[in-house]
């Protein structure tokens, strides 16, 4: 059985999937591993982002809309889906030419699922990838296509949110 250059899929509807692609890279940096966090509609300007970078991760990510999908334009979908496939084939050809050893897609399922960035484009990179890159994807909802690559699927699951009774998400905790 392969023992490297594995693939983690954190899914489900519960707080913590990119909390826990967070932790992952920031244990295999401290390891002395190559870093690459991509984030797809994310801004990167999150505090997670921020302190990934100070350790030597490379961090991309795009969201030129800078809204959630449901409240954009037809036009700012378009101009997302391009953006989030130049992030992706970015954030992959980056992994691959340096040498990385852990690439972490963060919010790669939502991207897919919402039309923004072909399934085909990260199960060809997946089947294709150096044999010592392990791949972090994380979102809701995955597709049978990512889930059938991966070696490792955690579930957060939500039972009680504090959204449910009107707290906005705070800096700090949610972003």
């Amino acid at each position: 059985m392969k023992t490297s250059g594995l693939v983690h899929l954190y899914c489900g509807d519960g707080k913590g999937k990119t909390t826990a692609a967070v932790g992952l890279a920031v244990r295999h940096a401290g390891h002395g591993g190559k870093v690459v966090f991509a984030q797809f509609l994310k801004d990167g300007s999150s505090g997670e982002c921020r302190v990934l970078a100070k350790l030597g991760v490379t961090v991309l990510a795009a969201n030129p809309a800078g809204k959630f999908t449901f409240r954009m334009t037809d036009e700012e979908k378009a101009e997302t889906a391009a953006a989030l496939v130049r992030t992706f084939d970015a954030a992959a050809g980056y992994a691959v030419r340096e040498g990385a050893t852990l690439l972490v897609l963060d919010e790669v399922c939502a991207a897919v699922n919402g039309g923004f960035l072909p399934e085909k484009t990260v199960t060809d990179f997946l089947e294709n990838r150096p044999d010592m890159l392990e791949v972090v994807l994380t979102g809701r909802s995955p597709s049978a296509g990512l889930t059938a690559h991966a070696d490792y699927i955690t579930e957060m699951q939500k039972r009680r949110h504090p959204y449910e009774k009107g707290v906005a998400a705070r800096e700090g905790i949610e972003f």
